[in-house]
């Protein structure tokens, strides 16, 4: 039964499909837009808007920018020859979080799961191999930090990585994140010290 008018319900349908959120979610939030001032509702739907249309991948490490490059792969004080390797740019927000990594990021945008139908082809596994080879032939940086999730297809990807990197002969140290990443946690979800344990703690591959 529509209960609230279909302008209301159709705020509450889109909300809805964002997500994490659920009816109850979705309704305090529809609830909570229409008794904002309007001028502030409409701010909203610009941001939304620009941000979706403004919104692109850098064509260093393919996280989301506004720009060609994202402000990490343009600053001059990071170390350009590290490179993490994350599933998803919430990863990389979460890495950035802990203040304590000052190399450069790649951002696969998944991981391998045969069981989804999501092979090496599907993420950014080819870009990160030509990003690896310099144009001398040698390798274009000194440490490649694996911090794809603790899961089943993390580590399927993680070891995927490696056999590529041997595979092209690329003189790179390898190395993956320690266990204090939950097995089977989001890297995301996880909290900035252990996120920080982890990477220190980091094992050569």
């Amino acid at each position: 039964m529509d209960y609230f008018g279909s302008h209301i319900s159709r705020l509450i349908e889109a909300l809805c499909g964002l997500p994490g959120v659920g009816q109850k979610t979705a309704q305090r939030l529809a609830f909570h837009i229409i008794n904002m001032p309007k001028e502030q509702v409409q701010a909203l739907a610009d941001a939304l808007v620009d941000a979706r249309t403004n919104a692109n991948y850098c064509r260093e490490c393919f996280t989301l920018t506004d720009d060609e490059l994202c402000p990490i792969c343009r600053s001059e004080k990071r170390d350009h020859r590290q490179i993490m390797v994350v599933e998803t740019p919430r990863d990389l927000a979460a890495y950035e979080r802990t203040g304590r990594y000052d190399g450069v990021y790649h951002v696969l945008h998944g991981a391998i799961s045969p069981m989804l139908g999501i092979g090496p082809n599907e993420i950014r596994l080819k870009e990160l191999m030509q990003r690896l080879q310099g144009p001398d032939g040698q390798p274009a940086c000194d440490e490649v930090i694996i911090a794809t999730n603790a899961s089943l297809e993390g580590e399927t990807t993680a070891m995927y990585i490696l056999k590529l990197i041997r595979t092209l002969g690329l003189d790179i140290k390898v190395t993956r994140i320690a266990s204090g990443v939950p097995v089977g946690g989001d890297i995301e979800n996880t909290d900035e010290v252990t996120l920080e344990r982890a990477l220190v703690g980091r094992t050569e591959m």
